[in-house]
């Protein structure tokens, strides 16, 4: 029997979207890091484009649990 939003696999979507933003805030702190450094010349759309990448990443990280870990099977 599919449930309310089809056939999900909570767990996985949960895992993945947890590593999806670790991955963006390592990369968008990473680019923030090298850029403050002075390692590379990154003008300043770059550098905001990194920082909200960062952003993102945490943001990802901590609603990923919430929303596919507990909101969405518990709204079936």
């Amino acid at each position: 029997m599919t449930g309310r939003y089809g056939e999900l696999n909570y767990p996985k979507l949960t895992k993945q979207g947890m590593v999806l933003g670790l991955i963006l805030f390592v990369v968008g702190e990473i680019g923030v890091y090298a850029a403050s450094v002075g390692w590379v010349v990154v003008p300043g759309w770059e550098s905001a484009l990194l920082l909200d990448t960062a952003v993102i990443g945490v943001l990802l990280l901590l609603l990923s649990p919430f929303v596919f870990g507990i909101f969405l099977p518990l709204t079936e």
